[in-house]
């Protein structure tokens, strides 16, 4: 009779022991965030924007303008992000660096912020002077856009008009807010909340992956 019981018993145990072991989650494909930094005093966000992209668990290229470097450096978005930053065409010189088209394709989502309204513009005329804007230029990737600027220059009809321009090419948008600004106006303008940026783009990577499904 004990023996019977043991064997009833064991495929029992086998199965509790089955059952108690955890399931691991099986990772999400990494994806690639451009992030571009123009030269606005938002500049220095950038650098926590970077930190919860990579903490999102995506692989982020920081492509700032020649202007952003005086704002902020592109060691501390290297460092951050763990991929060389691109600055200039010339960059592309070394063969470890992606180029600006390699960027392009890669991309899951660009992501500028700040984004100057000198951007803007360049966008909206499809300028490709430098790589950031020849990146816009060339990726078929979803496009999100975090403005912060002088009010008046916000609300110039230019800005208006390149801003409508950009929505009808499906550019997103987040912000500006209101706020306090370096300039010492008070106004639309400030850089949206970084948080709140980072679950926008978040959303936007998920909403791509459905969209593709």
């Amino acid at each position: 009779m004990s023996d019977m019981t043991a064997i009833e018993k064991s495929p029992r145990s086998k199965l509790e022991k089955a059952s108690s072991r955890k399931l691991l989650p099986i990772p999400a494909a990494k994806k690639s965030v451009v992030l571009g930094v123009t030269g606005s005093i938002a500049a220095y966000k950038s650098a926590e924007l970077a930190s919860l992209l990579v903490k999102q668990g995506h692989d982020v290229f920081a492509v700032m303008t020649q202007d952003a470097t005086e704002f902020i450096s592109p060691l501390t978005l290297q460092t951050l992000s763990k991929n060389p930053v691109m600055t200039s065409f010339f960059d592309e010189k070394e063969s470890w660096r992606p180029s600006h088209i390699e960027l392009a394709d890669r991309a899951n989502l660009l992501l500028i912020a700040p984004a100057t309204a000198n951007i803007l513009a360049e966008l909206a005329h499809g300028l490709a002077g430098h790589p950031l804007a020849a990146i816009a230029l060339a990726t078929r990737a979803p496009i999100l856009v975090a403005p912060a600027m002088n009010g008046k220059m916000w609300a110039h009809q230019a800005t208006v008009e390149n801003v409508e321009k950009l929505k009808a090419r499906s550019v997103e948008f987040i912000g500006p807010e209101e706020g306090m600004l370096a300039c010492g106006y008070e106004g639309l303008g400030r850089l949206w909340k970084v948080n709140d940026i980072a679950f926008r783009a978040e959303f936007l990577l998920s909403r791509h992956d459905k969209l593709i499904a």
